[in-house]
């Protein structure tokens, strides 16, 4: 398959989870990958995987970090000189009740989920405009419904979705697609991590695999540019 042969994506949170699960499925159709993450040893590790992609090039940033995104987009700007695809699957999360969660947890996660996508997506709008780009927001369920003691995490995800939604009203007229993701509880080792916080038991074979949202994403990527799907629910199946 080449549907995105000559094509250039940008994937953050590659290293594991989603993001990983996506930038492979975008590689078996022939798209040429830019690898970001905080671990560049893991970064690496799947870049020698990939063998379906024309080329993978690796980048440790720091997205919370303003200098590491303009040296960034420099490098892009030098290795590929476009962007097609910017998918933003990056994302922290941290539980707690309101009387209690620390003040200090919101600002890492609003840095972390709000701010580093809309400053990335800022940075390489020069670059997405002239291609008719598209970018993916992975978001999560609760961006669309706020439970107890995630009051934080929501709070940044629906923050998400308001970025993406006037996004795709100011660009959508030059001719850039804009999707956002909404999965259920998906395994990975950032709901490893959430099901220790809560005290249960993780079983992640009753849960969304990576896969699973990756070929959400990959076919809406695909769809002819006379339709555009804007976003997309997708969670376990209750069994």
């Amino acid at each position: 398959m080449t549907v995105f042969k000559e094509q250039v994506a940008v994937v953050t949170g590659a290293s594991s989870g989603i993001g990983k699960a996506i930038a492979l499925g975008l590689a078996a159709q022939g798209a040429k990958l830019c690898l970001l993450g905080r671990k560049l040893d893991t970064l690496l590790a799947i870049t020698k995987s990939v063998e379906t992609s024309p080329q993978v090039v690796s980048y440790q940033v720091d997205l919370t970090l303003d200098e590491d995104i303009q040296k960034l987009k420099s490098h892009l700007v030098e290795d590929f000189g476009q962007i097609d695809l910017l998918i933003h699957s990056a994302g922290i999360i941290s539980l707690g009740e309101m009387k209690t969660a620390p003040v200090e947890d919101l600002d890492l996660q609003y840095r972390t989920n709000v701010r580093a996508p809309y400053a990335l997506t800022q940075a390489l709008l020069p670059m997405l405009i002239p291609r008719q780009g598209q970018i993916v927001f992975i978001n999560s369920s609760a961006g669309l419904t706020a439970k107890a003691g995630a009051g934080q995490y929501a709070a940044t995800k629906f923050a998400l979705k308001a970025i993406a939604d006037s996004l795709r009203a100011e660009v959508n007229a030059l001719g850039l697609r804009v999707l956002s993701v909404y999965p259920g509880r998906t395994a990975s080792p950032m709901q490893a991590a959430i099901y220790k916080m809560e005290g249960k038991a993780y079983n992640p074979e009753r849960l969304l695999q990576p896969e699973d949202v990756a070929a959400c994403v990959i076919n809406a990527l695909s769809l002819p540019r006379t339709a555009e799907v804007t976003n997309i629910q997708v969670r376990p199946l209750v069994k």
